[in-house]
């Protein structure tokens, strides 16, 4: 297992996948994970996600660290105000979040997710 590793926070794909339609609110966005890392019990994630113009609903199992890399989204949890995310932000989201994530352009963000 790998001890060290570097996460680059640059890394791309050219595979790209719709948001579920069922989740859809506007747009047709496309987006990209690149997982970089996955502790070995398979509950612990480092990587990059990206996306572009859309707005859809989210819900949260799992707890999730956050920088915005590049460009601007909207994160609302359901009955509370929207929250305006710039490059360089750093926020973390709850297991049990639920609202709406809109992306304004393209936005690529580095996460860390831990699940129970």
């Amino acid at each position: 297992m790998v001890k060290f590793l570097r996460i680059d926070a640059m890394a791309s794909t050219d595979s790209l996948e719709p948001v579920a339609e069922e989740k859809l609110l506007s747009g047709s966005p496309m987006q990209a994970t690149i997982n970089q890392f996955t502790n070995a019990k398979g509950n612990f994630f480092v990587g990059t996600w990206g996306s572009d113009t859309g707005k859809w609903r989210v819900s949260y199992n799992e707890d999730e660290f956050c920088t915005i890399l590049e460009g601007e989204a909207i994160l609302t949890e359901a009955g509370g105000e929207p929250q305006r995310l710039h490059v360089g932000d750093h926020f973390t989201v709850a297991s049990g979040f639920e609202g709406t994530w809109e992306t304004i352009g393209h936005v690529k963000k580095l996460y860390v997710i831990y699940e129970e």
